[in-house]
């Protein structure tokens, strides 16, 4: 069986919406996360109503969501992320990733809150994390495993909503 998937662009979103409403599309691939919830206000509903699956990607917002990363961090000579966290982007989001630390249950990691915050929207199918090392795979698994999240904490996680606009070293 032949499947039609959309991936949808970060700053194009009426893109994804459009092929979701014309009833060709199966599935749509979409950045979202905490910090990218713009995929709720208009895609999820269209996909709802249409009854199209969503692949959530980028969930750990390049590494951000992870809780990693630091205004000092760097990376090897020709790695892309070079070219995305430039001086302004890395600040900001080491800024926003430090706002949720204060959040964040004493009982798990920043990894598994961003997961289980995308896990706890009804709209998403699944979820694409990146996993280099097994054991990425065994705490994603336990991540999804665990469940929803607190609504408490779900309602608290969408006041860090970040709607960002493109800029010249947007990707």
């Amino acid at each position: 069986m032949d499947s039609n998937i959309c991936l949808t662009n970060r700053w194009e979103e009426w893109n994804g919406v459009k092929a979701v409403k014309s009833g060709l599309i199966d599935t749509v691939q979409v950045i979202y996360n905490i910090f990218d919830q713009r995929p709720r206000d208009e895609l999820f509903p269209a996909c709802r109503e249409k009854n199209v699956g969503v692949i959530a990607r980028v969930p750990f917002d390049e590494g951000s969501l992870t809780g990693m990363l630091t205004k000092d961090s760097t990376w090897p000579e020709g790695d892309w992320r070079n070219t995305y966290f430039v001086p302004e982007n890395l600040s900001a989001s080491v800024e926003h990733a430090d706002a949720l630390r204060l959040i964040v249950p004493e009982s798990m990691t920043m990894p598994e809150m961003a997961l289980r915050f995308i896990l706890g929207e009804p709209a998403v199918s699944t979820i694409i994390p990146g996993m280099r090392k097994r054991h990425h795979v065994e705490r994603n698994i336990a991540a999804s495993d665990a469940g929803h999240l607190d609504p408490a904490l779900m309602k608290e996680l969408e006041k860090h909503r970040w709607d960002r606009e493109p800029t010249k070293w947007s990707q």
